[in-house]
């Protein structure tokens, strides 16, 4: 078996920075950028990572990203801050966003940061792990531009992937992280379906007659270009409890968008980015668990959590009961010992990439 090419984080990094620097970024903006997507890479979150390179050129190329963004605070009180991220990517703002969401949770006990006229900021479950690091229990929602997921009994999509991400810190254990997608999937993945040469699984993606598709290919022409059918939401049918992910949906609509004053994803008039961008908006939740109770003590009762719903007897003894996190701190130990793996196809779009870039591709396999 032809196993995939893997190279070191910084490897990574070093392209994508490259790329953007390329393309007009800031060495700030660029590095910002970067350490986000290699978190996501490293944590075997392999849709968000530098694959999202290939998204990013398309709307670089129709005028939609702001390169050297002024980013300001538009609004501040002792616990709430709205941020104005002027048309650039999403990671540099948020990473200041859950930086001063945090800043305020140890000033305060609380802080909620809201950002507007943003774009893609990568995996929510990265903000999350950062504000674990500070002590932090958090909450990270954002909307998006794309519209693929049909509402629950719906035939047109409203909803982009809306993410969200909930992390706490405990003593001896890593932090829990829960991060989402509020439909059954992300439509990285049905990309990595693609690149791969996989068919997807039935229940990810319907038509426009609410048929399900299992061909990545087709999937992505619905997702991207015939606006009718799309991702469905958590449950995938009534029977299911569609309502449930659908609400969810909703709900990352109220605090990303309506708070913010972003736009909402239904009330886009084109599903192609213009030069206005696509004033996505982000939300940040920090709360310090010393406002509560006493740190030693939540940090106990996190491990006792933790601990106990690990030792669940399995209903299959070989795959033992995990919590949320844990697949991606084992993904990572292994990543930054082995190397991140990345797709042959991958690599090939990345090199053409680079070549309309008009810069060298350094991630060349050397196995």
């Amino acid at each position: 078996m032809n196993q995939k090419p893997r190279f070191p984080a910084q490897a990574l990094h070093d392209q994508i920075v490259a790329v953007l620097r390329a393309w007009g970024w800031s060495s700030e903006s660029a590095e910002a950028s970067a350490t986000v997507m290699v978190e996501a890479d490293l944590n075997g979150i392999d849709s968000h990572g530098i694959a999202m390179l290939l998204y990013y050129e398309g709307l670089v190329q129709a005028g939609a990203l702001n390169p050297t963004p002024r980013v300001i605070v538009e609004r501040e009180r002792s616990a709430t801050a709205l941020i104005d991220g002027d048309r650039g990517l999403g990671h540099g703002v948020s990473l200041q966003a859950i930086d001063l969401a945090c800043d305020k949770a140890e000033s305060v006990g609380v802080g909620a940061v809201a950002v507007r006229r943003s774009d893609h900021f990568g995996a929510a479950g990265a903000y999350a792990a950062r504000a674990a690091r500070r002590g932090m229990v958090s909450l990270i929602t954002s909307n998006g531009f794309t519209r693929c997921v049909v509402p629950a009994g719906g035939a047109r999509p409203m909803f982009s992937t809306n993410p969200i991400a909930f992390g706490a810190p405990a003593r001896r254990n890593p932090p829990l992280l829960f991060d989402i997608a509020t439909p059954t999937t992300s439509i990285g993945k049905v990309n990595l379906a693609w690149l791969a040469g996989k068919p997807i699984p039935p229940g990810w993606v319907v038509d426009g007659a609410g048929q399900p598709v299992t061909d990545a290919a087709q999937a992505r022409v619905i997702i991207y270009d015939t606006g009718e059918g799309g991702l469905t939401p958590l449950g995938g049918t009534a029977e299911m409890s569609a309502h449930k992910g659908y609400g969810i949906c909703i709900m990352v609509e109220v605090l990303s968008a309506l708070l913010s004053g972003a736009t909402a994803a239904p009330f886009h008039a084109s599903r192609t980015p213009g030069p206005g961008g696509t004033d996505t908006g982000h939300f940040f939740l920090a709360l310090n668990p010393v406002a509560f109770r006493s740190v030693d003590e939540f940090h106990a009762d996190m491990d006792r959590l933790i601990d106990a719903l690990r030792a669940t007897p399995p209903a299959d003894p070989a795959r033992p009961v995990m919590v949320p996190g844990d697949i991606e701190w084992r993904t990572r130990a292994a990543r930054e010992s082995e190397g991140i793996p990345l797709e042959p196809k991958l690599l090939g779009e990345l090199a053409a990439l680079c070549a309309r870039s008009g810069i060298n591709f350094q991630l060349r396999d050397r196995s």
